[in-house]
């Protein structure tokens, strides 16, 4: 059976090669997965969450260039660490945008854009700001005064929105892969038992699997959210604990069939344990059916984590979400910047409708009777 599973996943990957929509919605997976990955070395803001405000210049339109200048802040830490680049810096200088500025002996004058180009009056700072942390004279002009460009605008806060729709990824991607986790290790578990050992067992189970299923998705997810607590892992539990029911039914089916087979017969004649039938001769033959599931549950994940975050009972702020990102600006979509409400839901559409269209393609390559 080991010889079959293998020749199977060959065959499955030669057909996926040659079906275009099956390597383009690969590619668009793969692609969320290295944006999520590597989130933070994508985004120009890389401060934790991508969190870094300046109201006056809130709304700022695509490609907008303000030239800034960069004051440390007494937690200040030169250069970025890797576990930086991988979660995000701390804040620890603060960002000022101005006009222009000139240094006399040891300090900095600046005007300030106080929004719309307008100034504001000048201020003066020491040049201690910038060498009590050690940074030369000469290289405060070099790096800390600099244009600084917004891709893709900036939000209500004055946000990067380019950096928070890259990090968005980070969350929308982990919720469906932890969710998917948590129903295969539930589902396959309750399903492998049910189907193996039948009888009572399979009749209760059978009647929990029921009632779950007979209580819709979201409104359990809620209740699941509510009861322990709203934040970043609770939502990716919640949302996990109700997508293990297909998974149980399907492998449970499965199981139905399967011990009944000779090779099941033989393990058990051999003296085969239970656990060494159910995890190494069944269970690898019903994979097939299971990974189509996890590729529809992964969408599904993402869809419920979108829509729990707009109600604002997903992931709370500022922790950016694709879902809180266009609750934040829905109303832009018939008053301007529209592109803060309508980018996230494309990315959304996007993702899913890939998930969707490579859970399809998966089911007909492998399909053994074509």
């Amino acid at each position: 059976m080991v010889d079959h599973q293998g020749s199977l996943t060959h065959s499955t990957i030669k057909k996926l090669r040659k079906n275009p929509l099956g390597v383009l919605s690969f590619a668009v997976i793969i692609c969320a997965a290295f944006i999520t990955i590597f989130a933070y070395c994508i985004a120009t803001d890389k401060t934790k969450n991508a969190n870094r405000q300046d109201l006056t210049i809130a709304y700022a339109p695509v490609g907008y260039t303000q030239k800034t200048i960069e004051i440390p802040l007494s937690n200040y830490r030169p250069g970025y660490s890797l576990e930086d680049l991988f979660f995000g810096k701390e804040i620890d200088t603060e960002h000022i945008g101005i006009l222009h500025y000139t240094i006399h002996n040891e300090a900095l004058t600046y005007t300030p854009n106080i929004g719309d180009g307008v100034a504001g009056e000048n201020v003066t700072v020491p040049l201690s700001l910038w060498t009590k942390h050690h940074i030369s004279k000469s290289e405060i002009e070099k790096k800390f005064i600099f244009d600084k460009t917004y891709l893709l605008g900036t939000d209500s806060y004055g946000r990067d929105f380019f950096s928070r729709l890259v990090i968005g990824t980070r969350i929308s991607f982990l919720i469906g892969f932890i969710a998917v986790f948590i129903s295969l290790v539930v589902g396959i578990g309750l399903g492998a038992i049910a189907g193996y050992y039948r009888g009572r067992i399979d009749n209760f189970i059978m009647w929990v699997i029921n009632v779950v299923w007979s209580i819709p998705t979201l409104l359990l997810v809620i209740a699941i959210t509510l009861a322990i607590g709203k934040g970043f892992w609770q939502i990716f539990i919640a949302v996990g604990l109700t997508m293990w029911v297909e998974v149980a039914r399907v492998v449970r089916g499965q199981f139905l069939s399967y011990r009944e087979k000779e090779f099941v017969e033989a393990a058990r004649a051999l003296g085969f344990s239970d656990y060494r039938i159910i995890f190494k001769q069944i269970l690898p033959n019903v994979m097939a059916p299971v990974i189509v599931i996890s590729a529809a549950n992964f969408a599904s994940a993402i869809l419920v984590e979108s829509g729990l975050s707009f109600l604002g009972i997903g992931a709370q702020p500022p922790t950016p979400s694709w879902g809180n990102i266009i609750k934040e600006h829905y109303s832009h979509i018939i008053l301007g910047k529209q592109h803060l409400a309508i980018l996230p839901g494309l990315a959304i559409m996007l993702l899913v409708l890939g998930f969707n269209i490579f859970g399809n393609v998966l089911r007909d390559v492998m399909d053994i009777k074509n």
